[in-house]
């Protein structure tokens, strides 16, 4: 057992056994090998530190990790649980629910009045799938405006995009070689903030309606013809230079002023030596409240497939421990699923934007949200009709197969 789990078993063990008797966490068979699927990159030393304290205290249990990265966890299961192979408990984002509930893949969560009690409520209605809760919600998330405090001072940051797109054209024309503004616009995480204008919501107001993805209304149509018009007024760079990796590696070099992105980069950026602070979205116009993000929650199920579903269960609710919770945001930077303490300064602005985040839909058409979106996203930047983009994106998600 490395260090660092030394320390939090000998620290924590009395208060770990008492979480673990608080949620109903006890080990009832023997000889039990769990594997457990999680990406790497943070996820999977969490999953193997936290299985090993986990075994500390029920050494009949053995956590086995196994890398299956989390957007190929829901494709994975269907394919790999009927066949026999498959995990016992892996990770998946809570937008895969719906595919999960109607594919039969997952199990209801057990101890579901404690598991809510426990967990932040829009992470308990993020799995809430039909009237039913399913998995134990191991991190919430969204992004945020980050700044670069060398760049941009803390009293210019943008309350609105209109301020925004006049602080960046000032500051472009002073800074060549340098950028006032960046994001990844071809990714539908992001862009999905330019249709949320005057509360339209993808999949309407409860995210569940089947037969409109309401991403083609007037609102919508609007707020995506103001992303196009950053292009021509602040960002003149081709969608395909404007992926995720490009935008983060640019702020990460200190050539770009204000960037969206999430608590995972604050450890990626403070390594690079970035002073920079976090501030809720701007607003778009004609609103005075930050614009809509979406809020996700990544999960962790327990397959319908599984020959140990008690001891799945056990061990995912240990991970919503506070011990555990304290060393995920250690390990991964990711935002607590339960009410703890973490120490992080950026923490405030990324909570005061979740007061303002939707979660993802997880009916099962959002899984053709992704692509439709990244192509829609990536046409109107390059400058396609909108109207016509957002209608053919809609065809597309509301099809019927």
């Amino acid at each position: 057992m490395n260090k660092k789990v030394v320390s939090i078993v000998a620290a924590s063990a009395a208060a770990i056994a008492l979480s673990v008797f608080a949620t109903g966490c006890k080990s009832k068979s023997s000889g039990v090998t769990l594997t457990v699927w999680e990406s790497l990159s943070g996820p999977d030393e969490f999953i193997k530190q936290a299985g090993e304290a986990y075994t500390a205290l029920h050494p009949d249990v053995t956590i086995k990790f196994q890398n299956v990265e989390i957007g190929d966890a829901a494709g994975k299961i269907a394919l790999d649980g009927p066949a026999g192979k498959g995990a016992d408990l892996f990770g998946a984002p809570h937008d895969k629910l719906g595919e999960l509930v109607t594919g039969g893949f997952v199990l209801p969560t057990s101890n579901v009045e404690t598991i809510k009690s426990q967990v932040l409520g829009a992470c308990s209605q993020a799995l809430t799938y039909d009237g039913t809760m399913y998995g134990y919600p191991v991190s919430a998330e969204t992004y945020a405006l980050f700044y670069n405090k060398d760049l941009i001072s803390e009293n210019e940051v943008p309350k609105t995009f209109d301020d925004l797109i006049a602080w960046s054209k000032k500051f472009n024309a002073e800074n060549p070689g340098k950028y006032a503004f960046m994001m990844d616009v071809s990714n539908g995480y992001y862009t999905i903030i330019f249709t949320t204008g005057n509360g339209n919501r993808l999949f309407g107001e409860s995210g569940t309606d089947t037969k409109n993805s309401d991403l083609n209304t007037e609102d919508a149509v609007n707020g995506m013809k103001l992303f196009q018009s950053l292009r021509k007024e602040i960002l003149d760079v081709p969608a395909a230079d404007l992926d995720t990796s490009m935008c983060d590696g640019a702020f990460q070099s200190g050539t770009v002023a204000m960037h969206i992105t999430g608590l995972w980069n604050v450890v990626n950026f403070e390594n690079a030596g970035i002073n920079f602070g976090v501030a809720p979205l701007p607003a778009l116009p004609g609103e005075s409240k930050p614009a809509s993000s979406f809020s996700g929650t990544r999960a962790m199920f327990v397959s319908a497939y599984s020959e140990h579903p008690e001891e799945a269960a056990d061990f995912a609710k240990f991970l919503l421990t506070p011990e555990m919770q304290k060393l995920r945001f250690e390990l991964t930077g990711a935002m607590p699923s339960v009410s703890v303490d973490v120490s992080s300064k950026y923490m405030p602005g990324f909570l005061q934007q979740l007061d303002y985040a939707f979660p993802m839909p997880s009916i099962p058409a959002m899984s053709r949200f992704w692509d439709a979106m990244k192509s829609a996203s990536s046409n109107i930047w390059n400058g396609a009709d909108v109207k016509s983009e957002l209608d053919a994106c809609n065809d597309v998600i509301m099809s019927v197969e």
